[in-house]
């Protein structure tokens, strides 16, 4: 599958959780406006988020996308971890947001949630399900480290749907004594989204710092390299990711006796294997090195 293909399929995964979080979020918040459910209006506030989420997502991967020019010669793949950055700042925003507003609430009158946010925190835990699950799969394809946070904010928000079920159900039936139930809900809401995005602000940063590829992708350089006539071994290996794509900085050791001209080739030829075998390798940098091997 060609990188362009994988950028697509990012894109209208993004697309799909926009449609959805909208639509979810502005029932949830109907609902609970109307159906007096602290928690189901703290969860609308989530699946809003998760709209913002992806809206950021799909402007990032569109921007991604676009080659490298003179300005930005490395490409512009980092716009994805600066998206990740600001989204999760803004959710550790949100989290406080909504906990502080439900335990200020918890003095104020008992009102019993109506029967119709039950239905609404079970759909909604549904949906958002289905929705990891779609997500995830483009996620794990493509290798964006942006949408399978993304997919993953989706379960852990059908999680939070279903703590809403349980706190609605246990104020409704449970009477004045069960207050604090919905409001338990809305706070538990407000730690998932916490965690959430808490863990969104450690990986994208991890991104921007150039933390080095997975074990398995850098066996695969690794072993395309050496796979070269030429290549004696590989002295030096450094991978770092920018958008869908990834940068290599390789060492290779050849024959020290060789010319100049014909360890450049060699050059060239690991620089093209790489390109052409590993899709998601998208520029290489060979640095060519003296083998004492005989």
């Amino acid at each position: 599958m060609g990188i362009d293909e994988l950028y697509r399929q990012g894109r209208r995964a993004a697309a799909w959780g926009l449609s959805v979080s909208v639509g979810l979020g502005a029932v949830k918040l109907i609902g609970g406006l109307f159906g007096g459910s602290v928690a189901l209006v703290s969860d609308a506030a989530h699946s809003l988020v998760d709209a913002v989420i992806s809206s950021a997502l799909l402007f990032a991967l569109m921007i991604a996308q676009r080659p490298a020019d003179p300005e930005h010669p490395y490409g512009h793949g980092r716009v994805e971890s600066l998206a990740g950055q600001a989204v999760a700042v803004l959710l550790i925003v949100l989290s406080v947001a909504i906990g502080w507003s439900a335990i200020a609430g918890l003095n104020r009158p008992y009102v019993a949630p109506a029967a119709f946010t039950l239905a609404i925190a079970a759909a909604g835990a549904v949906v958002q399900e289905l929705l990891y699950r779609s997500t995830s799969r483009v996620a794990r394809r493509s290798g964006s480290a942006a949408l399978l946070a993304t997919a993953w904010d989706y379960r852990l928000d059908a999680f939070g749907s279903v703590a809403v079920l349980l706190g609605v159900a246990a104020s409704r039936w449970g009477g004045p004594g069960w207050h604090w139930a919905d409001h338990a809900a809305a706070i538990a809401v407000a730690g998932t989204i916490f965690w959430v995005g808490a863990g969104l602000l450690w990986e994208n940063m991890q991104g921007l710092m150039d933390r080095q590829a997975e074990p398995q992708l850098l066996g695969s350089v690794r072993g395309v390299a050496l796979a070269v006539p030429g290549v004696r071994d590989v002295e030096k290996l450094r991978v770092r990711k920018a958008g869908l794509e990834y940068l290599v900085d390789i060492h290779v050791e050849v024959d020290p006796e060789l010319t100049v001209r014909q360890g450049h080739d060699i050059a060239h030829r690991v620089k093209a294997r790489l390109i052409a075998e590993l899709r998601p390798v998208r520029d290489v940098l060979v640095h060519v090195e003296p083998s004492d091997r005989a």
